[in-house]
């Protein structure tokens, strides 16, 4: 069920190419127009948090009836800005497999991204931070990235979504504190109030589900297709033709199921700030 994972990172592990490549980035399902254009940003955070203390993480206006809000892309689309977002996933029984060796994890890709100085924003299930916690918490006490939740058990919020297990209301809002939990558990604390859906796959229904977790939902407007890619350089391509200004690009820090991430990131990073990019984490685009 890796790649029930890595679907949007969600699905089955004798899937074609093809169909995993969707489970782990392409949008599976999109909620109803409405819910998506009609919220609008909340703005910058308010007032200016005492010294020492973090900024609060800018979140949009909930959508009509309430519903969570969907973020796909920066409003502000003349600045030169991206959003390189990298999903940590696990499947809640995926623990026998860690447990014979197979990494979920990718610390080369992290350093990376330290090296090169790109933040950026992690969408980690809390099933992922209970099997690396020491790494959980590196990169959530590190400024340089913020963790937000990409659900516990990365299961679907939607059925169906690429053979993922599903979820009702009350199961996927619990899904969400768990993953919470488990980031606070292991001690991170640069942690977002932003969720991604498992697969992408989500409709009212979900977005009505999570809308007392007052959380804005985080989907994208580039896939890097990097599930299960063979050659960086394709990966690399394929994100700097799709990226535009206040984008959000989706990868996976998974190296089992995405294992030329890494090796695709350097050569985005110096080629978009070639091209006048400046790279931000998810906050500050959505702040825009």
């Amino acid at each position: 069920m890796l790649g029930a994972a890595l679907a949007g990172c969600g699905g089955g592990a004798g899937a074609p190419d093809a169909g995993r490549e969707a489970r782990m980035g392409t949008p599976a399902a999109s909620a109803s127009a409405s819910a998506s254009t009609s919220a609008s940003a909340a703005g910058a955070p308010a007032a200016s948090p005492q010294a020492g203390a973090p900024a609060k993480p800018p979140t949009m206006a909930p959508g009509p009836n309430g519903l969570t809000p969907v973020f796909e892309r920066a409003k502000q689309r003349t600045d030169k800005t991206v959003a390189l977002t990298f999903d940590a996933d696990m499947t809640s029984d995926q623990g026998p497999r860690a447990a014979d060796g197979e990494h979920f994890d990718n610390p080369a890709l992290i350093s990376t991204l330290r090296t090169l100085k790109v933040p950026s924003t992690i969408f980690m299930t809390g099933r992922w931070a209970e099997e690396y916690p020491d790494q959980a918490k590196s990169i959530g006490t590190d400024p340089n990235f913020e963790i937000a939740n990409h659900s516990y058990s990365h299961h679907a919020f939607k059925s169906p979504c690429y053979g993922l297990p599903a979820l009702d209301g009350a199961a996927a809002r619990a899904d969400v504190d768990r993953a919470f939990a488990a980031f606070k558990q292991a001690g991170a604390v640069n942690t977002v109030p932003y969720f991604r859906f498992p697969g992408g796959c989500y409709d009212d229904q979900a977005l009505r589900a999570l809308s007392t977790a007052k959380v804005t939902a985080v989907q994208w407007d580039v896939v890097s297709g990097d599930a299960f890619a063979k050659d960086p350089v394709a990966v690399a391509e394929q994100v700097l033709d799709g990226v535009k200004p206040g984008s959000v690009v989706v990868m996976h820090c998974t190296r089992s199921a995405a294992p030329v991430t890494e090796e695709a990131v350097q050569r985005i990073v110096p080629e978009l700030r070639k091209r006048g990019y400046r790279f931000v984490k998810v906050s500050e685009l959505i702040g825009k």
